[in-house]
């Protein structure tokens, strides 16, 4: 019989890849895009990490969510830090979340508030994402736009506290395995896994329509 954290990766494979091959992370990645592009994406970041993290110490005692409770992983101060270098000073009082972004926090925050078993659906496809995937991001806006290596504009990839990025996803790959649910939980957080990735790619999307290519 297959893990829970092997299961959850599995059933979750093909929302996974369809946000890793939107329009927008393809034409991000491709370097057919400028930093206005990755700056408004960082904006959307820092809605959904803002819905992760407000409410992440009040889960810190919670018997499912709890153990995934890391502030090594946290991504809030980072975020802040690359945007403040991005958009200025004043940025706060200039980002703005897209509709998709709404939502997508919306979900993160309620199941924060109403369901700890189902924050850790969204948990494990941002953090563990952003630990490995991400990196391939941090590494294209270095090499496009100049960024001063993992300096401010890149920070939000660089895990400072995470010396041994694999030796720690294997740990939280354990953490999965062992999450204090019975199967039909189990089988709730996977789908929540994949609302999860959808709401993601609904991002993408919309942010493809807000940065075209032009023919």
């Amino acid at each position: 019989m297959d893990s829970f954290s092997t299961l959850i990766r599995t059933a979750s494979h093909e929302q996974h890849t369809e946000a890793e091959t939107s329009t927008f992370m393809s034409d991000l990645l491709g370097g057919r895009l400028g930093v206005d592009a990755y700056a408004r994406y960082t904006e959307q970041l820092w809605f959904v990490y803002a819905a992760l993290e407000d409410g992440a110490e009040r889960l810190a005692s919670d018997p499912a969510a709890g153990p995934f409770i890391q502030p090594e992983l946290f991504r809030l101060a980072a975020l802040e830090r690359d945007l403040e270098h991005l958009r200025g000073a004043s940025w706060r009082s200039e980002v703005s979340a897209l509709p998709a972004t709404g939502a997508y926090a919306e979900r993160v925050r309620e199941c924060a508030e109403q369901w700890p078993a189902g924050y850790i659906a969204h948990h494990y496809t941002r953090y563990l994402g952003d630990l490995s995937g991400g990196q391939i991001i941090r590494d294209k806006a270095e090499k496009t736009w100049g960024f001063t290596k993992k300096g401010d504009g890149v920070r939000f990839y660089v895990f400072e506290e995470i010396t041994n990025p694999a030796a720690f996803k294997r740990g939280y790959r354990e953490l999965l395995d062992g999450v204090n649910a019975d199967d039909l939980e189990k089988q709730r957080i996977v789908t929540e896994c994949k609302k999860a990735f959808s709401l993601n790619t609904a991002v993408f999307h919309a942010l493809a329509e807000e940065f075209p290519l032009s023919a």
